[in-house]
C-alpha cells in the first residue's frame, strides 16, 4: 500500500498547526456584526418573526372568535331546547288537565243518572 505511511512527530505537528491555522482564518473570514450582510440577515430574521407572529396572532383571533361562535350557538340551541321541553310540558299538562275534566264529567254524568233511575 503505497498510501499508508508512517508519519513521524515533525509530519504531525505541522498538520496540527497547519490545522489551527486553517481555523484561525475561517474565523477571522467571518463577518463581523458590524457588516451590512449581517445587519441584512437579522434584518431579515425579525421580519420573518414578526410576519410569524402576527400569522399566530391572526390564527388565536379566529379560534378565539370560532370558539365564542360556538358558545352563542350552544347557547342558543340549549334555551331552544329547554323552550321546547317547558312547551312540551305545558302541552302535556294542558291534556291531562283536559282529560281530567272528560272522566269528571263522564262520572258526573253516571252519578247524574243513577240518581235520575231512583
Amino acid at each position: 500500500m503505497s498510501g499508508s505511511r508512517q508519519k513521524d512527530l515533525g509530519d504531525r505537528l505541522t498538520a496540527a498547526e497547519s490545522a489551527r491555522k486553517a481555523m484561525l482564518e475561517r474565523f477571522r473570514a467571518k463577518p463581523g456584526a458590524d457588516d451590512p450582510a449581517v445587519a441584512e440577515r437579522r434584518a431579515s430574521r425579525a421580519a420573518v418573526s414578526a410576519a410569524r407572529e402576527t400569522r399566530v396572532a391572526e390564527r388565536e383571533a379566529e379560534k378565539r372568535a370560532r370558539l365564542e361562535n360556538e358558545a352563542i350557538e350552544r347557547t342558543a340551541r340549549e334555551a331552544a331546547e329547554k323552550a321546547e321541553t317547558e312547551r312540551e310540558a305545558a302541552e302535556r299538562v294542558e291534556r291531562e288537565a283536559a282529560q281530567e275534566a272528560e272522566q269528571k264529567a263522564a262520572r258526573d254524568a253516571r252519578y247524574a243518572a243513577r240518581k235520575a233511575r231512583k
